[in-house]
């Protein structure tokens, strides 16, 4: 499983409809109020603005950056291939394991790729002018280095170009590296929307840096929808949906911990600053098949660095869902006896 969410094909292996799986392998916010939108006529008509200044103006007041600090692509993914088209240097150092695409992205480009397992040891630093890619909260384990600001420092020091991802920080309103991008002219902040704000749908993702940089990053025209801009612009301004989301994920995850604990079925929980748990079993990849066979689909992860199928990661979703876990669990952990 390279992502989360292919639920249409793990249906058709148990030979189910696909909305009678519950899928914990999607990290998507679990708070998804009813959605209260609608854009006129007029706007549908009309070509939205190209280079999206009232959007970029909102997200600027937002973030508390300046409007030409902003880039914005149509998703995360996209602005981490248009950035590493970009970036002329030749040395790329993952601090792993990591999203996926950041490799990807670096072998289109034709970059020299290292990796540093950030897990044994994440102050082991990058060669000098290099490109560092950082991701904070990580993934797949949800942790955030509070050190970030002394890793940061060390590779200044190298004068590498620093690729900060943030797309899971406001889960729990951890300290962000944005205002950074005024003082260090080589750092990059990727941020997605579609994680804590419940739009995976909806194709918005974001690159602070300085006015710059931002500069000579390439977009094509009116390559964000009209439908894009004002649903996130709508969704970003509704201050209680932050609040609750937080308020929500915050109970649901210690429920989450404790169902995972209960079980008595893994041997390592990962403590988490995100909205997602990593689990290790000694036999992970049976629990897995088991558990879907209950029709609950968790993510397997020996697609990240370091890492194989018996490591299980199990995304924060509402009480049915968790109830739903919590009786699987103990039938599979029936059959394991």
């Amino acid at each position: 499983m390279k992502h989360g969410a292919n639920i249409y094909k793990y249906a058709k292996r148990i030979e189910c409809e696909p909305q009678e799986l519950i899928d914990f392998s999607s990290n998507i916010n679990l708070y998804q109020p009813e959605i209260n939108f609608s854009l006129s006529s007029t706007e549908v008509a009309k070509y939205p603005d190209s280079e999206y200044k009232d959007f970029r103006g909102f997200l600027a007041q937002k973030y508390e950056i300046k409007k030409s600090q902003i880039a914005l692509f149509s998703g995360a993914t996209s602005a981490i291939y248009e950035l590493f088209s970009s970036l002329k240097r030749k040395n790329v150092f993952l601090y792993a394991p990591l999203y996926g695409e950041y490799e990807k992205a670096a072998l289109a480009t034709k970059k020299n790729i290292y990796k540093i397992n950030r897990i044994e040891d994440e102050t082991q630093a990058p060669l000098e002018d290099s490109i560092v890619v950082f991701v904070n909260p990580s993934t797949p384990e949800g942790t955030y280095y509070k050190n970030i600001k002394e890793l940061m420092s060390t590779w200044m020091e190298l004068d590498c170009t620093i690729i900060l991802d943030e797309s899971f920080l406001e889960f729990e309103e951890l300290e962000s590296m944005r205002q950074e991008i005024t003082s260090y002219k080589k750092l990059y902040i990727i941020q997605s929307f579609s994680k804590f704000y419940s739009c995976a749908g909806v194709r918005v993702g974001a690159i602070f840096s300085n006015k710059k940089n931002i500069l000579k990053l390439q977009t094509p025209l009116w390559h964000l929808s009209s439908l894009d801009v004002n649903f996130l612009k709508q969704r970003l301004s509704d201050e209680s949906f932050a609040v609750k989301s937080r308020e929500t994920h915050k109970t649901q995850k210690e429920e989450l911990v404790n169902i995972l604990t209960e079980s008595k079925l893994f041997t390592e929980i990962v403590e988490s600053d995100s909205n997602f748990i990593l689990t290790y079993a000694t036999d992970g990849e049976q629990l897995w098949e088991k558990l879907l066979e209950q029709k609950i689909l968790v993510r397997k992860c020996a697609s990240f660095d370091y890492l194989n199928n018996n490591w299980l990661r199990f995304a924060v979703k509402d009480e049915e869902a968790h109830k739903a876990l919590k009786l699987a669990l103990g039938q599979v952990k029936i059959l394991f006896t």
